[in-house]
């Protein structure tokens, strides 16, 4: 089960969390088209509004979705490479929520046709083509719905051993498919930001095996992402509920026991990074005393 609603998240707005950088604000000016700065902020203001009468995830209170978080993973350049020389790649943005990360690996040159979006709800998604501007027609990304715990959705696949070879078998037009058991073996990169932290830590490891068993078998193939973090593997509890979050060293080793198991040889790499909520989170945990960070990480076929 995930993680979709506490009591705290009710908190009202604050303005002054908007505070894109230089980087940011050409990212957005560039998707939506809107350049000058007040116009454009008041633009994000109103989706921030409408997105939260979907959900009230904290990442929506802080203005996450203008973040560019896969341009700042380690691996980013090695991934943008692989779209690039690798014959029908395919990605997928899993958890994509408004797509700001998905836009930003077509804009730097993954080709679109290769990029499939998957998340539970098609709500941030659709609320991600007003903020962008976009339509189904002008960014015809396909988007797969549904609860990745569900196996009719995806189901655990056996870990194929790492070969060169590529598969003969046929790709499925992304556009036409239903679900991510269509993509067993098939995917060359898989994001997941914000992703992993909304299940407790039996729910991590059983995401983790599944998404394992879409990864294509060529070397290269990665899987990356980033969520929240301990120094120390533990759970962390406020207002009666809890979330459970690895440490740096935990994570490594829960994918590499996760392959090592199916014989295949992988490289991981994980590091905590400052969190730029602070220890109040934002303000929303002003009680919190245990540092939380960004948890960023890869896996990464040998």
């Amino acid at each position: 089960m995930s993680i979709t609603h506490r009591p705290r998240w009710d908190l009202p707005l604050d303005p002054s969390l908007y505070a894109p950088d230089e980087e940011e604000k050409a990212f957005m000016k560039m998707t939506t088209g809107i350049q000058d700065d007040e116009e454009l902020k008041t633009h994000i203001f109103a989706i921030q509004a409408k997105a939260l009468t979907v959900y009230k995830y904290p990442c929506i209170r802080q203005f996450d979705f203008m973040r560019l978080r896969i341009a700042r993973m380690p691996p980013y350049q090695q991934f943008l490479e692989l779209g690039r020389q690798r014959k029908d790649a395919i990605f997928l943005d899993v958890g994509c929520g408004f797509g700001n990360d998905t836009r930003k690996a077509v804009l730097d040159g993954w080709p679109i046709e290769g990029v499939i979006a998957a998340d539970l709800s098609p709500q941030m998604w659709n609320v991600g083509h007003e903020l962008f501007r976009s339509t189904p027609d002008t960014f015809p990304v396909p988007f797969v719905q549904g609860d990745i715990l569900d196996p009719a959705y995806l189901a655990p696949a056996p870990l194929l051993p790492t070969s060169s070879t590529p598969i003969l078998d046929p790709l499925p037009p992304l556009s036409e498919v239903k679900t991510l058991n269509e993509l067993h073996g098939k995917i060359s990169a898989i994001f997941a930001s914000a992703f992993f932290h909304l299940f407790k830590f039996e729910g991590q490891e059983q995401v983790a095996r599944k998404l394992a068993g879409l990864l294509s078998p060529l070397p290269g193939s990665l899987i990356f992402g980033t969520q929240t973090g301990f120094a120390e593997k533990g759970g962390w509890g406020v207002d009666g509920s809890r979330a459970d979050y690895h440490s740096d060293e935990s994570w490594k080793e829960l994918w590499e026991n996760l392959f090592v198991e199916a014989g295949v040889e992988v490289e991981v790499k994980a590091r905590l990074q400052q969190h730029r909520g602070g220890l109040n989170g934002y303000g929303l945990y002003p009680e919190n005393t245990r540092e939380r960070f960004y948890l960023d990480w890869s896996v990464t076929r040998v």
